[in-house]
């Protein structure tokens, strides 16, 4: 399959076959979550190094989890910051987590997938969400981008269900 431009550096990587069977063509959806959050402000990886994107369960995400954050928990993303020049840094999502998480909000996999690439994304540009104006600005680009994207808004009631 040909990567739409202008993502066709990002490595994606899926580890955990249930990822194919939960989200038809990932890849595609990864590479259209990229590109719209960059439409909305977002870091634009065509310019620069692009980020690796491992699609892997919660057991991998509660090691890395434990080993890197002293978190002895699976969570829905990690995300960690380039270790090297030419390296755009890593994306990680835990399957179980993920799927937990649209199930509970009434989202397809696709739209939690693209929301949480999004997510990674904006923290790999530096964006964070400890404090309430940090974590409005990014919810509001998030938002634009799945809006965009034909997703309804994660953050309102109603926007769930896409």
């Amino acid at each position: 399959m040909e990567p739409p431009s202008p993502h066709a550096a990002t490595d994606i990587i899926i580890e955990d076959a249930r990822w194919r069977a939960a989200v038809r063509n990932a890849e595609r959806t990864i590479w259209r979550a990229l590109a719209a959050v960059a439409r909305q402000g977002g870091p634009d990886f065509s310019s620069g190094p692009a980020p690796s994107i491992l699609l892997s369960s919660d057991r991998v995400v509660k090691r890395l989890n434990a080993r890197f954050r002293n978190r002895n928990k699976p969570t829905n993303v990690l995300t960690f910051t380039a270790v090297a020049p030419g390296h755009g840094g890593d994306i990680i999502l835990g399957f179980e987590t993920v799927a937990r998480e649209a199930h509970a909000a009434g989202r397809s996999m696709r739209a939690h997938l693209s929301h949480l690439v999004m997510h990674g994304a904006l923290h790999l540009d530096g964006h964070d969400h400890h404090h309430p104006g940090e974590a409005r600005a990014m919810e509001s680009l998030e938002s634009k981008a799945l809006r965009s994207l034909g997703f309804g808004d994660p953050w309102k009631n109603g926007g769930a269900r896409q």
